[in-house]
C-alpha cells in the first residue's frame, strides 16, 4: 500500500504560499489527489490536448508533418518562445511548430496551430479524452484573461487522464502517441517535475509546463524500471514563480518517493 504522507506534507507546505491542485497516479494504478477536480488556469498545459488534435488530423490525412507554413505578423504572440523575434515569411513545418510549442512553449507556434485546427475541435478532443472540466477558449497571450475574455481552465484530474491516454496509446494511433511522448520528452524546463530527478539514462520523463503571472503548472510523466508515474500539479496565487517551481519540484519528489518510481536527489 502506498504511503502518501510525504505528498500530503509537500502540498501542505506549498499551500503556505498559494493554492495547489495535484493528481498523482503510480505504476500500480494507486491514485492520490488534492483539489483534483478544481479548475485552475491552464496556461500552456492546454497545449497537450492541442497536440493530440493535431496528430489526429495528421492520421486522418488532413495535415502533414512536413507541410510548411509562413510566419506572419498576425501569428506573433507575446510571452514565451522564439518565433515572436524571428522574421516574417520564415517557413516552418508542422512538426517544427509542434516541437516549438511543447519544448519551449512557443506561443506564436501554438496560435498558428490553434488557427489551423480550430478551438472547437480541440475542445471536442478534450471531451473524447474524458476531460470534462477543462477547455480551450482563447489563444495564447502571455497573460491571464482580462475583462471580456474567456479563460482556459484545467483540472489536475483531467490532465492526468490526458497524459495517461497518450501513454496507453488511446489518445491517437500508437505511432502518434509515441511521437507525442517524444515531444513531451523534449521539454527544456527542468525546474519543476524534473527538478530532483537524478541524471540516469534508465529514467525518462516528459512534461508540459504552464506559466502566466501568478500561475505555475506542470503536467507529465516519469518512467523508470519501477514503472511510470503520471502527475499534474497546478499552483496559483504564489507571489514569485520560483516559489511555484520549488513547490512543484517538492511535490514531484514526494510522489517519486511515495510510489518508488525513482530515488530523487535532495538538492535543487
Amino acid at each position: 500500500m502506498v504511503n502518501w504522507t510525504p505528498l500530503v506534507e509537500a502540498v501542505q507546505a506549498a499551500e503556505r504560499h498559494g493554492s495547489v491542485g495535484a493528481t498523482v497516479v503510480g505504476p500500480d494504478g494507486s491514485r492520490w489527489s488534492h483539489n483534483g477536480e478544481r479548475p485552475f488556469k491552464a496556461a500552456s498545459t492546454v497545449k497537450i490536448p492541442l497536440m493530440v488534435e493535431v496528430y489526429q488530423r495528421v492520421e486522418a490525412g488532413a495535415l502533414a508533418l512536413d507541410a510548411t507554413y509562413p510566419l506572419q505578423a498576425e501569428n506573433k504572440a507575446a510571452g514565451s518562445g522564439v518565433l515572436l523575434h524571428l522574421h516574417e515569411g520564415l517557413s516552418v513545418t508542422l512538426e517544427d511548430l509542434i516541437y516549438l510549442m511543447i519544448s519551449i512553449s512557443d506561443n506564436s507556434a501554438t496560435n498558428m496551430l490553434i488557427r489551423l485546427v480550430g478551438m472547437e475541435a480541440v475542445n471536442q478532443t478534450m471531451r473524447d479524452l474524458g476531460m470534462r472540466a477543462s477547455n480551450l477558449s482563447r489563444e495564447m497571450k502571455g497573460r491571464p484573461a482580462i475583462a471580456g475574455e474567456q479563460e482556459n481552465w484545467a483540472t489536475p484530474d483531467d490532465y492526468v487522464a490526458c497524459v495517461q491516454a497518450i501513454l496507453d496509446g488511446r489518445a491517437a494511433a500508437p505511432s502518434s502517441c509515441q511521437a507525442m511522448l517524444a515531444m513531451l520528452r523534449k521539454q527544456q524546463n527542468t525546474r519543476r517535475i524534473a527538478r530532483y530527478l537524478p541524471e540516469d539514462e534508465r529514467i525518462q520523463w516528459g512534461t508540459k509546463t504552464g506559466s502566466i503571472k501568478g500561475v505555475t503548472n506542470d503536467v507529465g510523466f516519469v518512467t523508470s524500471e519501477a514503472g511510470t508515474l503520471v502527475l499534474a500539479v497546478y499552483c496559483e496565487g504564489m507571489t514569485d514563480q520560483h516559489l511555484g517551481e520549488q513547490a512543484i519540484g517538492e511535490i514531484a519528489r514526494a510522489a517519486l518517493v511515495a510510489t518508488g518510481v525513482a530515488e530523487p536527489q535532495f538538492t535543487s
